[in-house]
């Protein structure tokens, strides 16, 4: 079939990218799906830094890509052997598909899925090779999503379905910023009533990871960032304390009014400056959980006599170390009580042709989260 797709060709381009226009907009070919694939038509899909870190080639990937890992849809077609999902379902993908059989998978940390990491490394899906081409040659897959299209072929280990009652675009953002942040607090740093928790990075991620720890309990919760906008926003959220990171002595501001430190520091910046921040500010015992997306080839130091002799700890957390089909669906619950109230991140919704100017206010940082609507 033909569709219109978002594009990127070559990465590193110059900003504005309204002016340099690394991505563009193209009719492409969309093979049918295969057995244990279904084709779905995207109803919306999120900007993330995620996506930002291709454009401006701090993750490398196999290009030519359609770009998108965040997004909801509905099922329009399945291959032979799925028998649990029907067309006209709708779906929330997750963008580390599971394989369900891979160790990693069987020990219940499908994020971390063997299989599917092969997959995505080449930018194919787990059956190999591609079903996305431009005038016959290849185009490869996002994390095995691709979702800044009209439709998407993906292997049925990346959907969770939902219920029909959540608008699409709505339900876009917990494919990845509401699993992410919130799975960051609930799952790998386990945040319990009374923890002092600090987040580091005031993105679509780490507002989530904000409210997730509003939500598990936390006593305190200190804000980090750069923006004072969005530090206003943490404080509307939940926030106890806010911090500009610009600060020469935002450090030890926060030592101090915390007498020693904090229990979790939350890096959801995708910036080793960040981390830094986040280790400086532990209290003994405290655990550092990295959630953001650094460049790959950039390092983080530390002393390990203070790692061993203060028992710090340092974890990453890798899709918010959610369990998809139970935590998207938990998470879904808990927006429609108002207890994570994450449509209050949404700034905008935008079409195809906004989608270079979008990136542009994610890269300004004047933005949490666009959702691309493809059918608008």
């Amino acid at each position: 079939m033909k569709m219109k797709a978002v594009i990127l060709f070559e990465a590193g381009a110059a900003t504005p990218y309204a002016e340099s226009k690394p991505l563009r907009v193209e009719e492409v070919d969309l093979d049918p799906p295969k057995s244990n694939e279904l084709l779905v038509r995207i109803g919306g899909a999120g900007l993330c830094h995620s996506d930002l870190s291709l454009i401006n080639a701090s993750l490398p990937r196999t290009l030519p890509l359609v770009l998108g890992h965040e997004g909801a849809g509905e099922v329009v077609e399945i291959g032979d052997g799925i028998t649990d999902i029907q067309p006209g379902d709708h779906i929330v993908f997750q963008f580390r598909s599971s394989c369900g059989r891979c160790r990693r998978c069987m020990e219940g940390r499908p994020a971390l899925c063997e299989v599917s990491a092969k997959a995505k490394a080449t930018g194919g899906l787990m059956a190999g090779g591609t079903r996305l081409s431009l005038g016959g040659e290849p185009i490869w897959h996002h994390s095995g999503i691709s979702c800044m299209a009209e439709y998407a072929v993906v292997d049925r280990g990346t959907v969770v379905v939902i219920d029909k009652d959540l608008p699409l675009d709505e339900a876009a953002i917990f494919g990845c910023a509401v699993m992410t942040g919130v799975g960051a607090v609930t799952n790998t740093a386990r945040v319990r009533a009374g923890d002092t928790v600090a987040i580091v990075g005031l993105g679509g991620v780490g507002l989530n990871a904000l409210l997730g720890a509003k939500l598990g309990g936390a006593e305190r919760i200190i804000a980090v960032d750069v923006s004072d906008d969005k530090l206003g926003l943490a404080r509307q959220l939940g926030a106890t304390d806010t911090y500009n990171a610009t600060e020469a002595d935002c450090v030890s501001e926060i030592l101090e009014a915390t007498k020693g430190g904090v229990d979790f520091a939350i890096e959801t910046a995708g910036a080793i400056k960040a981390m830094e921040t986040c280790y400086a500010i532990l209290r003994t015992g405290g655990r550092v959980i990295a959630a953001g997306l650094p460049p790959a080839k950039e390092s983080f130091s530390f002393k390990p006599a203070q790692l061993v002799g203060e028992e710090r700890g340092i974890l990453g957390s890798s899709m918010g170390s959610c369990v998809p089909v139970r935590d998207i669906p938990r998470y879904i619950n808990l927006y429609r009580q108002g207890r994570l109230p994450v449509d209050r991140l949404i700034d905008a919704r935008i079409g195809f042709d906004d989608i270079n100017v979008g990136f542009d206010r994610l890269s300004e940082g004047s933005v949490v989260r666009q959702i691309l609507v493809p059918h608008s």
